[in-house]
């Protein structure tokens, strides 16, 4: 905590005074363009990658960057699609895979995760992926996990009737730690999915 206090004071004396005009806008106005949902892997940072300052991401994280596919009741997820198509308007929306991903490499390699009953419930939302890239390893897990997100994506009514209306594109992308460099994937099965 010592360094998060020794951050927030960093913010208030450095960081805010710079951008308070920003700042004073945003108090007003949240109108986002796209949807980024990302890994919770703390080595992702969404803003940082794309260049974005505060309010021009709208941004969900979660274990393995996975999207349930719709499904009836309460969902966090969900919700967030939702609340970004239906009354922010994003036009685009990015699932974005990273290297060395753990929820991915615990799959890939078959870790035993026994001990761990929500992250083994979490992650069947990637089996899928799995099922697609059975055998290849890691950096093709976390290639077919993207392209599958972005399909269970589609399945929530927004997503759908937003793509139907094209008042949405969707698009894939892995970051690679090491090298900062974002494959943006192709269009492979995934539909509405920006080539």
């Amino acid at each position: 905590m010592p360094d998060l206090a020794a951050g927030l004071a960093r913010f208030r004396r450095e960081v805010f005074p710079a951008k308070a005009e920003l700042f004073a806008r945003l108090a007003d106005t949240h109108r986002p363009t796209t949807l980024f949902i990302g890994c919770s892997d703390a080595r992702v940072v969404p803003e940082l990658i794309t260049g974005s300052e505060p309010g021009e991401l709208f941004v969900i994280r979660t274990a393995g960057n996975l999207v349930p596919a719709h499904a009836p009741g309460p969902d966090g997820v969900a919700a967030g699609i939702e609340y970004a198509l239906a009354v922010l308007g994003v036009t685009d929306i990015v699932v974005c895979g990273h290297s060395a991903c753990g929820a991915m490499t615990a799959l890939a390699e078959g870790h035993d995760l026994g001990a761990l009953p929500a992250i083994v419930g979490w992650l069947r939302h990637a089996d899928a992926a799995l099922a697609r890239a059975a055998g290849a390893g890691v950096d093709a897990l976390v290639r077919a996990n993207v392209r599958a997100q972005l399909v269970n994506l589609a399945t929530h009514p927004s997503v759908a009737r937003a793509l139907a209306e094209r008042k949405v594109t969707l698009h894939g992308w892995v970051y690679d730690i090491p090298t900062g460099a974002v494959a943006v994937l192709d269009a492979d099965g995934v539909p509405g999915l920006a080539a």
